[in-house]
């Protein structure tokens, strides 16, 4: 553990390298006892939003980049935190103001703060604000391989595949290996039947590249296809051994494989639009999950260790009778409470319009964990 001794900039230091090294958790305690000592230092406040953020504790990371801002209301950093934020409690125009502010404070020529900020508007499908910024990073830094790949999956989502496949060609051109970009124009390929150009960037990646299911289970097909390979070829146990790290209890690759290609072969109502790579691409089988998950059975798990399972009406009844002051109650009168008190504790109001939304605005709030 850091030193009583250390000083708010070796605090947070520290807490740097920890982010950056996926310990959040980590992080967190060393920000927390920095600020124990030092309340007013800035950097540890944002620093706890994005150690928050990460560890997708909403409710309190507003308020670690809201005190942040009350210490320095043009800390870019923090601005961009709290815009990031807002998007995941759907205050659209909330986030659009703190991102507009950025703009505003001339900070156009930070071209990582520009892709953080349009890869925050991106993964909330506002494909158009999320071009405006990563134009701005292309303009900054037009050697920048992330920044114009950023660009090219902007081009995607709005429609234009063709100038999305030479961006991204141009991105790899100034970067070879920069795999993000790789794999979504394998994906792209893959999509437009150009087999043959996805399978050669598709090689070019290893199995620790990728982090969606949906371009691993295309290059093990067109391996098989090209190579005539068998299914226990050894060539495709490490890939195989990927997929069950990313989704461990899934269906067998063929079932899977014979999911996607019935999709795009458009045996379904509608042919889904692959998007790639994890919340950037919002793949064809993000989509067959997302279906699936609606039907299927929602579990949380509590503060007191309690698990409650069913519907998104069925777990909130739990959550009722687990207080004992509402049996018997109307659901509504249950919901109605805890949202006063979620409020009073934790500033942060939760819906009570649906079982649905409550239920993940407590979460959101800390209150209980969402399973699935």
């Amino acid at each position: 553990m850091p030193s009583q001794f250390l000083s708010s900039e070796e605090y947070d230091e520290r807490a740097h390298q920890l982010y950056n090294e996926g310990r959040f958790d980590d992080a967190l305690a060393v920000l927390k006892e920095g600020l124990a000592l030092y309340p007013t230092a800035v950097e540890l406040h944002v620093g706890e939003g994005y150690a928050r953020l990460a560890r997708e504790e909403y409710a309190w990371a507003r308020r670690s980049f809201s005190e942040a801002l009350l210490l320095d209301s043009e800390h870019e950093d923090a601005l961009a935190g709290l815009g990031e934020t807002l998007l995941r409690f759907g205050e659209v125009e909330n986030a659009r103001k703190n991102f507009r502010r950025i703009l505003e404070l001339g900070y156009h020529d930070d071209v990582e703060l520009m892709v953080q900020v349009g890869r925050a508007l991106f993964r909330d499908n506002l494909v158009e604000d999320a071009a405006q910024f990563f134009d701005i990073a292309v303009q900054q830094e037009p050697d920048s391989a992330e920044a114009v790949s950023c660009m090219g999956y902007a081009e995607h989502r709005s429609g234009d595949e063709d100038a999305a496949i030479s961006t991204l060609r141009r991105a790899l051109k100034l970067d070879p290996d920069y795999v993000e970009a790789r794999i979504y124009l394998a994906n792209l390929l893959y999509d437009k039947q150009e087999y043959e150009a996805a399978l050669y960037h598709f090689e070019k990646t290893k199995p620790e590249d990728h982090w969606d299911e949906l371009g691993i289970w295309r290059f093990v097909e067109l391996k098989k296809a090209a190579y005539r390979l068998k299914d226990d070829d050894p060539d495709l146990a490490p890939w195989e051994a990927r997929l069950e790290e990313l989704n461990g209890d899934t269906d067998s690759i063929d079932e899977l494989l014979a999911e996607v290609e019935a999709a795009v072969a458009g045996e379904g109502d509608e042919k889904p639009e692959a998007r790639g790579q994890l919340e950037l691409f919002g793949t064809l089988l993000a989509e067959m999950r997302e279906q699936r998950a609606r039907a299927a059975e929602h579990a949380v798990l509590t503060r007191t260790g309690d698990t409650f399972t069913g519907s998104w009406e069925e777990i909130v009844r739990a959550l009722q009778d687990a207080s004992g002051q509402f049996r018997g109650k109307p659901a509504f009168d249950f919901m109605l409470a805890e949202s006063a008190r979620v409020l009073a504790q934790t500033g942060y109001a939760v819906p009570v319009d649906s079982a649905e939304a409550f239920v993940r605005a407590i979460s959101a709030a800390g209150f209980l964990k969402i399973l699935h």
